[in-house]
């Protein structure tokens, strides 16, 4: 699939949100991403998630990479199976790359457990920059959640 460079996208981009909410739609959109979704809305924080503001149409990398461009802070909600999706570290790479605040959240996942796999279908490049994101947000200060017991500190 064709993207337009980054460059491109930071001359076309214009502040689409304040919040860009990246996440494994599968492990969180149903409870932690569309609850953080729901709560920023309410409190006026403009926010973009894939299912909230993505229409019928809309090409699918143009858009979320200029969301991510365009906005101010990243929160990566990290799961058990965030790192088997391809979309999911791009993401999070752009945000790093655009040198953007990226707030971690650990839903029932420990960041030891995070690893990019190589499966064969992934350049070295790829994986090198994947990795490389993942490393940076694993070592940021951010939050845990166990959906079992709560907020863990």
């Amino acid at each position: 699939m064709q993207r337009l460079p980054t460059t491109l996208y930071r001359k076309i981009a214009r502040p689409t949100c304040e919040v860009f909410i990246n996440h494994r739609g599968i492990d969180t959109k149903r409870n932690i991403a569309g609850l953080l979704y729901d709560n920023l809305t309410r409190m006026k924080v403009k926010s973009f998630l894939d299912s909230m503001n993505m229409k019928p149409g809309d090409r699918l990398f143009d858009h979320i990479d200029a969301a991510i461009v365009g906005c101010k802070v990243g929160v990566a909600v990290f799961s058990p199976r965030y790192c088997d999706s391809y979309f999911c570290l791009h993401e999070l790479a752009l945000l790093m790359e655009n040198k953007k605040r990226v707030v971690p959240i650990f839903f029932d996942v420990k960041p030891s457990q995070l690893l990019v796999k190589d499966n064969g279908t992934r350049s070295l490049k790829e994986l090198q920059r994947f990795r490389f994101a993942l490393e940076e947000a694993k070592n940021t200060v951010g939050l845990t959640f166990d959906s079992l017991n709560g907020v863990n500190e």
